[in-house]
């Protein structure tokens, strides 16, 4: 496996509010992100998304756990990142620090993301943090165990 997956996980981490400028440094002018919550297409729309993301949070933090190269040749390459992501919201889970674990499949090319699609669990990451729908939810998860 070449370095771009540890790289690329590295330059992501050390992101902030302050540095989103860097993020052509990691993705193509048409990038396309994908999570569960979210499609977001081209470079300017990503930089848009992750100005509101950290506009909104205390904290936010990625710790990547593993990184699995499915196929690399030339500029280009496809594979999986395995992380945790650690964030503070003063409107969910009154203020304290929320954890979810996750993984990225990205492709690139030319040392850069065209495509980013990641797969979490919205719940935790969101949904179970809010004051009425975490109720609810709780529930329902205590009533299917």
């Amino acid at each position: 496996m070449s370095d771009f997956l540890p790289a690329f996980a590295r330059r992501f981490a050390a992101l902030d509010k302050d540095s989103l400028d860097r993020l052509g440094e990691l993705y193509s002018t048409d990038a396309l992100f994908v999570d569960p919550l979210h499609e977001i297409r081209g470079l300017a729309a990503l930089r848009r998304y992750f100005a509101e993301l950290y506009a909104n949070v205390q904290e936010l933090r990625f710790e990547f756990h593993g990184f699995d190269g499915v196929r690399e040749g030339g500029n280009e390459g496809e594979g999986y990142l395995r992380w945790t992501l650690s964030y503070r919201h003063p409107r969910l889970a009154g203020g304290r620090l929320i954890r979810v674990t996750g993984c990225s499949h990205l492709l690139w090319s030319d040392g850069r993301v065209y495509r980013h699609r990641d797969y979490f669990d919205a719940g935790a990451l969101l949904y179970e943090h809010l004051p009425v729908f975490g109720a609810l939810i709780a529930w329902l998860k205590r009533r299917l165990t």
